[in-house]
């Protein structure tokens, strides 16, 4: 059973799963498939993972003939199951591992990689995502979405086709709620918010943009924390992926496609992380006091983080990264070299 701990020395909350230990690395899981052994999440090995959750077809469930696929994370760090209560050993505090960890199997194709994809078939998986994301909002004991892509073993990823996961959890994470603060304190001095004015600068000054698509800019950011890192925004404030309409997901998809085709010409293959930044699921005692603006001054966002090379003690220790590549210079690369 998992167990989500408070960590006082640097007031940060910390999942104990042990279900995780035993989950293969990309590694081995790639010597087994080359030896002969089963990827569960190409189509018609159905029957190697748990019954599925939801899917995107026109057949009986659990079979072959799908185009996304959700299924619960065997290796899971939270449980939807276990009951909702705190407990206190001295100054010690944790609650149950209450939550859901689901996988997202984004394409039937074992080999696709992201610029390989369809737009249709990347707005496929972001509307998945959304049902999921809605329906997860249901329970109320969920307050906060994580949704991220491990791809390659430099980026943690346990397999090799091409997967999302989905972790909401029933506490804030404390980057999360400290964004929040100083995001409400920047909007009553203001009357926007921190992403509203980082967008709108970007777009007036130009030189980080790597491509614009109807309501959405990518761009690297001023202070990019990694070589080649790229945030998909929309224009306008939009506090979560579900509250985009169907033209704007549309339009999102052509321009993750675009996004990748440009990295993949840059760096060939290469290892990441992709996760998105969404407003709270629901409302509880850490984040009751932003959710009446977040419509106001929460603008969702993607972050797409090649993981090039390898983190040092340094980063570690200080929370600080080191970028050899200036964001500039990356999305002139990105853009073609203009």
């Amino acid at each position: 059973m998992s167990e989500i701990r408070l960590d006082r020395i640097h007031n940060q909350y910390v999942i104990i799963a042990l279900e995780r230990l035993h989950r293969p690395s990309l590694r081995t899981y790639d010597e087994s498939v080359s030896q002969g052994g089963q990827c569960p999440f190409c189509q018609g090995n159905e029957h190697l993972t748990p019954p599925e959750i939801y899917a995107l077809r026109n057949n009986e469930a659990n079979s072959s003939g799908w185009r996304v696929r959700v299924v619960p994370n065997i290796y899971k760090a939270l449980q939807i199951e276990l009951d909702h209560h705190s407990k206190r050993e001295g100054i010690f505090e944790s609650l149950p591992g209450v939550g859901a960890h689901e996988i997202v199997i984004d394409t039937p194709s074992h080999e696709c990689e992201m610029h390989e994809l369809k737009t249709h078939d990347i707005e496929s998986w972001l509307r998945t995502l959304i049902i999921r994301m809605d329906d997860l909002k249901k329970d109320t004991r969920l307050i906060y979405l994580s949704i991220f892509k491990n791809v390659g073993f430099h980026a943690g990823a346990a397999q090799e086709h091409p997967h999302t996961q989905l972790i909401a959890l029933p506490i804030m994470p404390q980057d999360e709620t400290l964004f929040l603060e100083r995001n409400m304190r920047y909007y009553k001095r203001h009357g926007r918010g921190i992403l509203e004015d980082i967008v709108h600068n970007e777009l007036r000054e130009k030189k980080r943009i790597v491509y614009e698509m109807g309501d959405f800019v990518a761009f690297c950011p001023y202070a990019s924390a990694f070589p080649f890192e790229v945030m998909l925004a929309p224009k306008k404030n939009r506090s979560s992926l579900n509250s985009c309409s169907r033209n704007e997901i549309a339009e999102l998809s052509l321009l993750l496609r675009k996004v990748f085709e440009a990295l993949e010409k840059q760096l060939g293959k290469f290892d990441y992380n992709l996760y998105f930044k969404l407003a709270p699921l629901n409302s509880n005692f850490e984040n009751e006091e932003f959710v009446d603006y977040l419509s106001k001054n929460y603008r969702f966002n993607i972050r797409i983080v090649p993981r090039i090379y390898r983190q040092g003690g340094f980063e570690i220790a200080t929370s600080t990264q080191i970028n050899s590549v200036a964001p500039e210079e990356c999305a002139r690369l990105l853009r073609g070299g203009e």
